[in-house]
């Protein structure tokens, strides 16, 4: 109790000295003053938390305000507010404790000096880590001592994974597990390089290769196969939130955006150098601009979802401002996370409360993509050149053909060909349409139109289409002008003049079906020319023969014709009806009135004379609107009434033709699309970016900001160029500053993903936060020794891959210990090897190795397995991937960001609207219900089920062999043998191939 007087009695005697010195020892406001006010008021009291409309962060509200008075202590409210009366506690601070008898005392000191508050000093609240946080330190790796040295008897440091793992385990009386066997290690493996499982004969192979590198050469020739690219680009493209649409309400498509796709698996492929990986997608079009991957690299940056109706269709200034700075936050936080595993966007209101990032130094990093927007554009102009002169030369060639061939073979040309742009012979582009409105060429779908005339035609540019019109019959009563010469038609009943979509080679937009009395026309070799009542086109016969005739005119006139087709409607079954109509020259020579979906297809064979000039096809709404109303011409062709006769050299001829297309057409197929992607342009005049007050665009406060990077890193400059530094080089300069040999976050972040990639989970467990809201790494030591060897091996990833998966500790058991379990349940100090399931697309893939109809097509547009319907948020209705283009490996499909597949959602593939550095893992009844019950997976099992009898016969006991070989990797145990024989004798090999599918073995990696 003395004690504690003396105590007490000590301090007022300090707090009086320190006031009696204060006429004598003026206060340095930044080291006395301001850290009182950053440890008790700044949280509460700041501009962007100002309760009580006061902010302490400069002097300006206190002195506003008259809770500082310069000189007179007394007056001052400030004073008032933090000092106990009456044995009450101080008013302030609410939330934390009371500032100090001396705290108090120094402020009043200040006070009474002036209360002088240098105005370049800030007052922030400290963040809870600082600048000596673990992950901003240079790397620490200990150097090893040649064994010949004297300096020392101590240990030699760790040289590998094994020593450092083995050692934090030594620490906690733990031992590794045993290796595990040779079957579950090239599954494991295998899995892991290349996202697919191992054949049967590759096991087998393994297993009994008694050479002791077996495993090593394994591994080399999984991280040589291309499918390592398309495993580890998917991981990647989660860190990159990649998708085909730009998402929010719109959800448009991004037709192009796969070239980025492709850039990334080749990428991986040639394990191009992780530092020059990193500095293409940042900046990759400034530093190699004659370098068209490194071009397209920088689609990393448009890769997340953008706001349309904000940036392009809103009248509203404001909404477009904050669509742009939502967007520039996408841009910085993808870049800052995915390479540096900093939250920087923690930091867009307010100063980062857990990490040293000021709100000022987002926005300078902010400042470097604020010269770039996204947007479709070209590769280069030399490359479009280059691809435009090739294609017009082998369609050239193609054309040449094609009318050649017309012409030896007699099968005259394809009507709904032509009007897709082609030339009657298979060059037209598939669902190109016509506008009956204006005769102008259209390949996006439409719905209602507006602006429709009926009964006004409308002449076509192409030369074989004379023109195109609705029609409206007004009772008959009606001339409607059908030819470019003034023929006109009557006859026709009242329509609602009302007109969809286009008339188009292929079905029309919102088409019930293209099949009808069992012939699909969109499958081999059909074709069909879509109308949707109300609809007209007439084609230009003269032209016709002219062509038919190798362009002879003196022969040409004298050519009868023949037109056929098979007429059907393709709307939906029901009450729903609509007319088509057949005219030559004006005159009617067919008609069908309220044809149904249910009256099938009606053969058309029209003779054609040499007299006429114009044939025309319409379709009209039956007088009950126009609702379903998909008429279809189906195999549309003129061809000459009698067959030419064909010498023994035509038919030679026509072989060579035949050989000389499919060439040409190899060559035009090996072009691909266009030279375009979805990736960045820079803006035409540099926008200024000055901070936002809490985050908001419509508070821009300051100076404007030159591009910088975090000063936290103190090896490392942050300065990144200032306000008139050009976009392109901000973007070189982070860049730079990112891969710096000097940047230890960087290598720290990326060998831990790989380490996360085959492990399940990272040494840090957090792999994109590096920061205090993260994880802390449970082998420090480990996690840097790694990032220097990346460096050491020339930034090489695969060479990471390979030192991980040959490691002792990568190639363990995932056997389950009880006693080790009881010192570390989580697996962190690694006794053992995790068992993973594998992530959605992987099961898919696996699927469809298994059951022999994987597709290993490579790169290009993604495969669509979706109906899409074009409107104002356009529609994707997802169809059973049932055809070979279809069940191609799930890196390549085209992904949509608001419609994504139920199938493989449920398997918890991530949202891409989103960045996903670590893939949640959940077990509900719907993954099992998806497995066994989605249409996908009973279609595969079935021709899983073909494939084990083609290959094991007819012996159900051979069969079961080959299915858990090719399913599983391994034989069946006796009692697996007998009694899935018995499940095939009762239930069939279908059951037996849908229930291997089920099992936690197919989808789990032991």
């Amino acid at each position: 109790m003395v004690r504690n007087r003396l105590l007490a009695f000590a301090m007022v005697l300090l707090v009086t000295s320190a006031s009696s010195r204060g006429a004598d020892s003026l206060l340095d406001f930044q080291s006395q003053v301001a850290p009182i006010l950053q440890r008790h008021c700044i949280r509460c009291h700041s501009p962007n938390n100002n309760q009580g409309e006061l902010s302490l962060a400069t002097l300006d509200d206190l002195r506003a305000n008259d809770y500082v008075i310069a000189g007179d202590p007394e007056s001052s409210y400030l004073l008032e507010l933090i000092t106990p009366t009456d044995g009450q506690p101080a008013a302030m601070p609410k939330e934390s404790n009371p500032l100090s008898d001396a705290e108090v005392a120094l402020i009043r000191q200040w006070i009474v000096q002036g209360a002088t508050w240098p105005s370049d000093v800030v007052v922030k609240e400290r963040s809870k880590a600082d600048e000596t946080w673990w992950a901003l330190q240079p790397l620490r790796v200990a150097k090893r001592i040649s064994s010949d040295s004297n300096i020392s008897d101590a240990p030699l440091p760790p040289a590998s994974i094994d020593e450092f793992v083995r050692g934090k385990l030594a620490d906690k009386q733990l031992k590794m597990n045993p290796p595990a066997d040779r079957r579950t290690l090239i599954r494991r493996v295998t899995f892991d390089l290349i996202g697919l499982p191992p054949t049967p004969q590759d096991v087998e192979s393994f297993v009994d290769d008694s050479d002791p590198m077996a495993y090593e050469k394994l591994v080399d020739r999984l991280l040589a196969s291309p499918h390592y690219g398309e495993r580890y680009a998917r991981h990647w493209l989660d860190l990159a939130h990649y998708a085909d649409t730009h998402g929010f309400e719109r959800d448009m498509r991004r037709d192009n955006a796969w070239r980025y796709r492709d850039y990334v698996i080749e990428s991986f492929n040639e394990d191009k150098p992780y530092d020059r990986f990193v500095q293409e997608q940042i900046a990759g079009d400034v530093l190699w601009p004659d370098d068209d991957q490194a071009v397209i690299a920088t689609g990393f940056l448009s890769a997340g979802p953008w706001d349309f109706v904000g940036q392009v269709e809103t009248k509203s200034d404001q909404l477009r401002r904050s669509a742009r700075v939502l967007d520039l936050d996408d841009m910085t936080t993808q870049v800052m996370t995915t390479t540096m595993a900093m939250t920087v966007n923690c930091a867009r209101c307010h100063d980062h409360k857990l990490d040293p990032i000021s709100q000022r130094e987002y926005y300078q990093l902010q400042s470097v993509f604020a010269g770039v927007r996204r947007e479709a554009r070209v590769v280069s102009d030399s490359s479009l050149k280059a691809y435009e002169s090739a294609k017009q030369q082998w369609v050239r060639r193609r054309n040449q053909i094609d009318f050649e061939l017309a012409r030896l073979e007699g099968d005259g040309l394809d009507l709904a060909d032509i009007v897709g742009g082609g030339n009657g012979s298979g060059t037209g582009t598939f669902r190109q349409g016509i506008d009956v409105r204006n005769a102008k060429v259209q390949t996006r779908d439409f719905g209602r139109l507006g602006n429709v005339v009926p009964n006004r035609f409308a002449a076509s540019d192409f030369d074989f289409v004379d023109g195109v019109f609705v029609p409206s019959g007004e009772a008959g009563q009606a001339k409607v002008p059908v030819t470019s010469t003034g023929i006109t038609i009557s006859g026709l009943p009242t329509t609602s003049g009302d007109a969809w979509d286009m008339i188009r080679n292929g079905p029309v937009a919102s088409q019930h079906s293209p099949e009808l009395d069992g012939i699909d026309f969109t499958q081999d070799g059909h074709s069909l020319l879509g109308l949707h009542a109300n609809a007209g086109i007439t084609f230009d016969l003269s032209a016709i023969r002219q062509s038919l005739a190798d362009g002879a005119a003196e022969t040409s006139p004298g050519m009868p014709l023949r037109f056929t087709a098979q007429l059907g409607y393709f709307g939906a079954s029901g009450p729903h009806r609509a007319d088509a109509w057949v005219f030559v020259d004006g005159r009617n020579v067919a008609e069908f009135k309220q044809l149904g979906r249910e009256d099938g297809l009606q053969p058309i064979d029209l003779e054609l004379s040499a007299a006429v000039r114009f044939l025309t096809l319409v379709s009209t709404d039956g007088g009950n609107g126009m609702g379903h109303d998909q008429i279809g011409f189906g195999d549309p062709r003129i061809r000459p009434k009698t067959s030419p006769t064909r010498s023994d050299a035509d038919a030679h001829r026509i072989e060579t033709l035949r050989g000389e297309r499919d060439q040409v057409t190899a060559e035009l197929d090996a072009l691909g699309p266009p030279p375009r992607f979805y990736g960045v342009v820079a803006e035409k005049d540099l926008p200024e970016v000055r901070l936002l007050t809490r985050g908001n665009p419509e508070t821009p406060s300051g100076d404007v900001l030159p591009p910088s990077a975090l000063s936290a890193l103190a090896m490392l400059d942050p300065e990144l160029g200032t306000v008139t530094t050009d976009e392109g080089q901000r973007r070189v300069a982070l860049a730079r500053w990112i891969t710096s040999i000097d940047n230890p976050l960087v290598r720290r972040v990326i060998v831990n993903r790989l380490w996360y990639w085959h492990f399940g989970q990272g040494l840090v467990d957090t792999p994109s936060d590096f920061g205090f809201g993260g994880g802390r790494p449970s082998h420090p030591e480990l996690l840097d020794w790694l990032a220097e060897a990346l460096v050491h091996h020339d930034w090489s990833l695969k060479a990471m891959h390979r030192l991980i998966v040959t490691s002792d500790t990568y190639k363990q058991s995932s056997r389950h210990r009880e006693p080790a379990a009881k010192v570390d349940a989580e697996n962190r100090l690694l006794w053992r090897q995790n068992r993973q399931r594998i992530e959605a697309e992987a099961i898919r893939d696996a699927v469809l190795f298994v059951s022999g109809k994987l597709n290993l097509r490579r790169g290009g547009p993604g495969f669509e397995d979706f109906d899409y319907q074009d409107a104002y948020a356009p529609i994707y209705t997802y169809t059973t991937a049932d055809r070979p283009e279809l069940w191609r490996r799930s890196i390549y499909r085209y992904i949509v960001r608001t419609t994504p597949d139920r199938f493989l959602t449920t398997l918890d593939c991530p949202d891409p609207a989103n960045l996903t550095p670590k893939r949640i893992t959940t077990t509900t009844p719907l993954q099992s219900l998806a497995l066994f019950n989605n249409d996908f997976m009973l279609r595969q099992a079935r021709y899983f089920a073909q494939r084990i009898g083609r290959e094991a016969g007819t012996d159900p006991a051979a069969q079961v062999d080959r299915a858990f070989a090719l399913a599983l990797g391994r034989q069946p145990s006796q009692q697996e043998a007998q009694l899935a024989t018995e499940f095939v004798d009762r239930q069939g090999l279908f059951a037996l191939c849908r229930s291997l599918f089920n099992l936690n073995e197919f989808v789990y990696v032991d």
